[in-house]
C-alpha cells in the first residue's frame, strides 16, 4: 500500500468511526468493518439461526456475495430482484420480507450525525428497515458518508445513487440517459419515497455495518 493510499484508507476510518459513534448515541447497534470481508463475517454469523433472510435490492450487499453463501447453506432467501419473476411474484416476496427473521439491505446516504437516509420508488425496502423483520443488517460504505445534513444526503442520493440504479434497472428516466437528476416527472421515476431513519427504531433491532471500502452506489 502506497503513502497516498495509506492516508485515504486512515482518514475514511476516522470518518467511518465517528459514523459508528453517532449511530450508537442514536441507539443502533453498529460496528465499523475494516474490509467488506469483516462484513460477510458479521452477517453470515448473526444468520446462523434465521430463518428466512430478505434481501432488499442492494448492490452493496450483492458485492459482498453473501446470497450465495447463505444459499449454500440451506437458507431460505427472499429475493424480489429476479428479473424471470412476474410482478405477482415480485410483490408477493417483497411482502413475506416484511416478517423474515433477517432482513439484508444498503443504505443510499449516512450522515456523519447517524442518519440513515434513504429514497425508494416501491417502498419495500424501507419499510423493511423501519419494521417487521426479527433482525435487520444495514450495510454502508465509506461512499455513503455525508459530513453534513439530510439535505445534504438527499443530494448525494439523487446524484450519485439514483442515475447508475435507475440505468442497471433499465428504466426510462432522464438521468438514466445523462447521470444528472432532472427532478423528473418520468413514469419511471424512482425517487418517490423519502426516509430518514434518525434513531433506532422502537420494536425492531437495526444493526449498521459501517465498511472501509467504496460498495454499492
Amino acid at each position: 500500500m502506497g503513502l497516498t493510499e495509506e492516508l485515504f484508507t486512515w482518514i475514511h476510518e476516522k470518518k467511518c468511526q465517528k459514523a459508528v459513534e453517532s449511530l450508537a448515541r442514536n441507539g443502533f447497534v453498529a460496528q465499523y468493518c475494516p474490509t467488506p470481508q469483516d462484513a460477510f463475517e458479521y452477517i453470515i454469523e448473526e444468520a446462523t439461526d434465521a430463518e428466512s433472510i430478505g434481501f432488499g435490492g442492494s448492490m452493496s450487499i450483492v458485492d459482498l456475495g453473501v446470497e450465495a453463501h447463505l444459499l449454500s447453506l440451506g437458507k431460505k432467501v427472499l429475493n424480489a430482484g429476479d428479473h424471470a419473476l412476474t410482478l405477482d411474484q415480485r410483490l408477493e416476496i417483497m411482502q413475506r420480507q416484511l416478517s423474515c427473521s433477517l432482513f439484508l439491505s444498503g443504505c443510499n446516504a449516512l450522515t456523519l450525525s447517524g442518519e440513515l437516509v434513504n429514497i425508494d420508488g416501491v417502498g419495500n425496502r424501507v419499510a423493511a428497515m423501519s419494521f417487521g423483520p426479527s433482525k435487520v443488517i444495514v450495510v454502508a460504505g465509506r461512499n455513503k458518508l455525508v459530513d453534513g445534513t439530510v439535505e445534504d444526503a438527499i443530494t448525494r442520493i439523487k446524484n450519485w445513487a439514483t442515475p447508475p440504479n435507475a440505468k442497471r434497472l433499465h428504466y426510462n428516466t432522464p438521468c438514466a440517459a445523462t447521470g444528472f437528476c432532472g427532478d423528473c416527472d418520468s413514469p419511471d421515476r424512482l425517487c418517490r419515497i423519502t426516509t430518514v431513519i434518525d434513531r433506532n427504531p422502537r420494536c425492531s433491532d437495526v444493526r449498521v455495518l459501517v465498511v472501509n471500502a467504496d460498495m454499492g452506489f
